[in-house]
């Protein structure tokens, strides 16, 4: 059931980034890549009138635009119905962007893909891809936006590389590993980067991503700098208790909910045969079973939290808790 599900749901893109960062020239990268895809694209521009739809270059691809106000402000409610007609139109596209605006937390983008049913069938969320001006990002780096849109990130193109020095590249990369340890970051000039490492690459999925890079979890990052927004990486081994489990997320969620941005796991739940991958987003979380456990795998629980102010220590110490 699952397995056809993701067989059949289309990929969607979430594309963010602060504002003038290169949002518009990787979608018109998209647009005109020959990369085989037929690509519907919902783009949202902040005020009365849609300037991104002007510099969009012309091409056969769907292009709707939300232009009523922020995409946060609507996403209940315009986003879905978008989705909704769009879908009815399924056979004109395999694959869908969605560009926020620059000024937009990508949160209730992201949830729209937990709450509602119709489009958990239909959809799947691919990447949380955001777009960095090396060269200016500093100058907003405390803006909530900015930090948001990093912390929601599952790639990060850091753009504008030739208007920076390599050693302000460096720990520019080092920072935003700090903060978000699962991010897969790439250098880019003119948003230039290779379509296979943005489309279709399931990097929400924490399975891939320890695929990718299966220690990721367990590396050691700089965190000299106080900024608030942080990753902390839970690997413990053993069975997780389920009903301790639950206890601990409901009460996880109702006390710091609005402080985590993204959580996701692979969980070996007692008693069970697959694996359990989890995932959250602020006050809202998902899971179902996976994959059969392989013979020769070492059975463990792998979870990651991004978000603000986290006691890392706290969490370790009531994640063990939920250990058989």
């Amino acid at each position: 059931m699952v397995a056809s599900r993701i067989e059949t749901a289309v990929p969607v893109t979430v594309l963010t980034g602060y504002l003038g960062a290169g949002k518009t020239t990787l979608l018109n990268r998209i647009l005109t890549h020959e990369h085989g895809k037929k690509v519907a694209v919902i783009v949202n521009e902040f005020g009365e009138v849609g300037i991104d739809n002007q510099l969009i270059i012309g091409a056969d691809e769907e292009i709707f635009e939300m232009n009523n106000g922020c995409i946060c402000c609507t996403v209940r409610g315009d986003l879905i119905r978008i989705i909704g007609n769009l879908m009815k139109r399924r056979d004109k596209f395999d694959h869908m962007v969605i560009e926020t605006t620059g000024l937009a937390d990508p949160a209730p983008v992201i949830q729209t893909f937990f709450v509602d049913e119709d489009i958990k069938e239909q959809l799947s969320l691919d990447a949380v891809v955001t777009v960095v001006d090396a060269k200016h990002i500093h100058q907003h780096w405390d803006a909530d936006e900015a930090q948001e849109q990093l912390a929601f990130a599952d790639i990060v193109l850091l753009n504008k590389t030739d208007l920076v020095e390599e050693t302000d590249l460096t720990s520019l990369e080092r920072r935003i590993k700090a903060m978000n340890a699962m991010a897969k970051i790439y250098r880019t000039r003119d948003a230039a980067v290779e379509m296979e490492a943005i489309l279709g690459v399931s990097a929400f999925d924490l399975n891939r991503a320890l695929e990718i890079e299966p220690g990721f979890l367990e590396e050691e990052h700089d965190h000299d700098h106080d900024d608030s927004v942080k990753s902390v990486a839970l690997v413990e081994g053993g069975a997780l208790n389920p009903d301790r489990l639950n206890s601990w997320l409901s009460h996880l969620i109702q006390t710091q909910g609005p402080k985590i941005f993204r959580m996701k796991g692979i969980l070996n739940i007692d008693g069970q045969d697959r694996r359990f991958v989890f995932q959250g987003v602020h006050m809202l979380f998902d899971g179902q079973p996976d994959r059969l456990w392989k013979p020769q795998e070492t059975r463990k629980n792998e979870l990651i939290l991004i978000g603000r102010d986290l006691d890392a220590e706290q969490l370790r110490e009531d994640f063990r808790a939920c250990l058989i």
